[in-house]
């Protein structure tokens, strides 16, 4: 079995954004090779996450939306005690996981018709990074 190590380094503009992979993820499995297989991405942050879903946005923002509801932005958190502000960031990424396990199939990513990928930042205007590995023949 072959694997494939890349690095995605996010800059988002916006605190809460979502970014659109699959065609940078694509790309990584042209360069690994693999045509049959796996492919792991993951956001190695603990205030991001993965999302495979429909890219409209409409649906983006009901997505941000509906987390603001069940995570929102609250002063009162007791991890704010460290000095951070982020603590629900650390809720919302709990929602929405974060790692995706794709299927390649015959070199391509094997999606369905209206699923693509997107990394889910829920602390952003720094710099942050996803891991995307490849295993497969």
């Amino acid at each position: 079995m072959k694997s494939h190590t890349e690095y995605l380094w996010m800059d988002t503009s916006r605190r809460k954004e979502l970014v659109h992979l699959t065609p940078a993820l694509e790309g990584i499995l042209e360069r690994s090779g693999i045509r049959e297989g796996m492919m792991l991405v993951s956001a190695m942050h603990i205030t991001s996450g993965i999302l495979v879903n429909d890219h409209e946005p409409g649906l983006h923002q009901d997505i941000l939306d509906w987390l603001e509801r069940l995570a929102p932005e609250d002063p009162g958190y007791l991890h704010h005690r460290t000095g951070e502000d982020n603590g629900d960031a650390h809720l919302k990424r709990i929602l929405t996981h974060h790692q995706a396990v794709l299927p390649v199939t015959e070199g391509r990513l094997d999606l369905g018709p209206w699923e693509q990928v997107f990394y889910a930042e829920f602390d952003g205007q720094r710099r942050k990074r996803v891991v995307v590995k490849v295993l497969g023949e």
